[in-house]
């Protein structure tokens, strides 16, 4: 148990639940997987680390190091400094947020389907410029 507490050493004050609670690295990893809707398998893929390597950081076992954090990052568009400290917000924008549950969807689709969308998003955007 010591060690997993070493692991997970680095705590944060998360609102949740109309109070405070502090957060572990653990758990903020946790959070960035769930706040994406994918599981651990699509996640471990996603930044190419073992679903088992994942599910051990995730309980505390493994440590979250530099490498998987640089991988969540690039991936996921997820704040460094607040995964490792849990200082500031998961995401530096809110459109990062939208961005990484987006390309997740996409990602999931057909190739038929992502075609629709693509025509989808161009129409929006034809739109989005008729009115400026």
């Amino acid at each position: 148990m010591a060690k997993k507490q070493a692991l997970c050493r680095k705590k944060s004050k998360n609102f949740l639940g109309g109070q405070f609670r502090i957060m572990s690295s653990c758990e903020r990893l946790k959070e960035v997987r769930s706040t994406l809707g994918l599981t651990q398998i699509k996640f471990a893929e996603r930044i190419g680390i073992a679903p088992s390597y994942l599910a051990g950081m995730e309980l505390g076992d493994k440590k979250l190091n530099d490498r998987t954090i640089r991988l969540i990052n690039m991936e996921f568009n997820v704040n460094e400094h607040w995964l490792r400290t849990g200082e500031g917000t998961m995401y530096d924008e809110e459109s990062a947020v939208n961005l990484a549950k987006a390309t997740s969807l996409f990602k999931s689709l057909t190739t038929a389907h992502q075609g629709v969308v693509l025509a989808l998003l161009n129409a929006l955007s034809d739109l989005q410029n008729a009115d400026k």
